[in-house]
């Protein structure tokens, strides 16, 4: 794996620790370090907290960043404290901001009530319960924050729940590819496809449209070539900067060239500046705020 004595001791430390009592309970992961005056404030909560949900399945793993360097970087923990819930040794939540007790509890209510937690209040039979939305939504976020290897992760758990979620098949193709995963992308997508449950729905046909503007990525060199040559006018030089400026995650520059293309002549090409504008709308997803920000700039061409 390319790791050190040191960095391999330390992942079977968190493997067995942390990971093997993950895959029946949920783990509350509690970042610290002994110097951290609001960690010490934290910690009596969360052990209070973790003492009364142990019977329904919790237990707590604190984790000294001084200590254990590796894995907090594995984490990008960026400041202390940072507690995170963990299940099957994925992230499932980030309880940073549940600073009190009633917070705490609400989420870990909210969180026991949609997994199959052993000893909790999970799923009926062991099996995991379907409202897996508040997953969804982490992993939304986190893919929009731009962490999309973890967002990949996060939606990945989710199916593994839920294999008939759209939205977390789709979830889960859409960050492969920002993830720069292509092929497992197409591996992943492939597979929901052929799901009869989720075949039709729109989630998914947004993340093939997603893949199909990946297929246009190009290294840099390529690309300043391609910004060159549009910038000299033509038509088809500058759709083809776009699409490649979109797939090497420069929206705005896409958005900006398509938009540009459209306002001096909508028509072209049968209107192909406006109709790759719109896949685009629909691959990243209509409620982005770059999605929204941009339409807004189509809507003022189209109607002044």
């Amino acid at each position: 794996m390319g790791l050190s004595i040191d960095e391999q001791k330390a992942v079977d430390r968190f493997r067995t620790d942390v990971v093997e009592p993950s895959m029946t309970k949920l783990v509350i992961l509690d970042f610290y370090a002994d110097w951290c005056g609001p960690c010490k404030a934290l910690a009596p909560m969360l052990e209070k907290v973790a003492a009364e949900y142990a019977d329904k399945g919790v237990v707590l793993k604190k984790i000294d960043v001084d200590a254990e360097k590796f894995i907090a970087a594995q984490f990008q923990v960026q400041s202390i404290p940072t507690v995170y819930a963990l299940f099957q040794g994925q992230p499932v939540a980030d309880l940073t901001n549940a600073r009190s007790e009633s917070q705490m509890k609400q989420a870990l209510d909210q969180i026991l009530g949609q997994l199959p937690i052993e000893g909790g209040d999970g799923a009926a039979g062991g099996q995991p319960q379907q409202d897996v939305s508040q997953f969804v939504a982490m992993g939304e976020q986190i893919l929009a924050e731009g962490d999309a290897e973890r967002a990949a992760g996060i939606f990945s758990q989710v199916v593994d729940m839920a294999p008939d979620n759209a939205a977390a098949q789709a979830g889960l193709a859409r960050a492969l590819v920002q993830a720069g995963h292509v092929e497992r992308a197409e591996a992943a997508l492939a597979a929901a496809e052929t799901n009869p449950a989720i075949a039709g729905d729109p989630q998914i046909a947004q993340a093939r449209s997603a893949l199909e503007l990946a297929g246009s990525k190009v290294d840099d060199g390529e690309l300043a070539a391609l910004k060159e040559k549009a910038a000299g006018g033509d038509m088809q030089a500058r759709f083809d900067y776009a699409e490649a400026a979109f797939a090497a995650g420069d929206r705005d520059a896409a958005a900006d060239e398509l938009l540009a293309m459209f306002e001096a002549d909508r028509e072209w090409n049968d209107g192909a500046a406006k109709t790759r504008l719109l896949q685009m709308f629909e691959a990243v997803g209509l409620e982005d705020p770059w999605v929204v920000a941009t339409r807004r700039r189509l809507s003022r061409l189209l109607f002044g």
